[in-house]
């Protein structure tokens, strides 16, 4: 089985209907127009930690390599889109206090899913398009 890590990042990188652009519900201006309720897609802490892990988890598995680098970016801006620079705001939430059960539960998860599975999560980070 694999860990709530991988789950979470495999489907976060590759649903691409997760990201997409907000939509706002529109009011209504005539009798042939119709109201359109949507909603607003939530992002859970344990998400954010499982994608915040991966900065932690890939560069000790690949080294340094600015195509991880550029995906993750891409991947925090999609999970972060209200965010100037996404990635410092994953940062400054990791040093949190009602974040760090998270943060260790993504980073066990981790470390159990072993370094076969992690490597295939940070490749998919590296091929990340939004």
């Amino acid at each position: 089985m694999q860990s709530k890590l991988v789950k979470i990042a495999t489907l976060g990188i590759l649903s691409c209907s997760f990201f997409l652009p907000q939509t706002f519900a529109a009011t209504k201006k005539s009798a042939e127009e119709e109201n359109i309720d949507v909603t607003q897609q939530q992002v859970t802490k344990e998400e954010l930690a499982a994608i915040f892990v991966l900065s932690e988890v890939c560069p000790k598995i690949q080294g340094k390599n600015t195509k991880f680098t550029d995906g993750y970016k891409r991947l925090a801006k999609d999970y972060l889109p209200n965010e100037k620079n996404p990635v410092a705001a994953l940062q400054s939430l990791s040093k949190q206090a009602s974040f760090q059960e998270a943060l260790k539960q993504a980073r066990q998860d981790a470390k159990n899913a072993g370094e076969e599975n992690n490597k295939q999560v940070c490749q998919d980070v590296i091929n990340y398009h939004s």
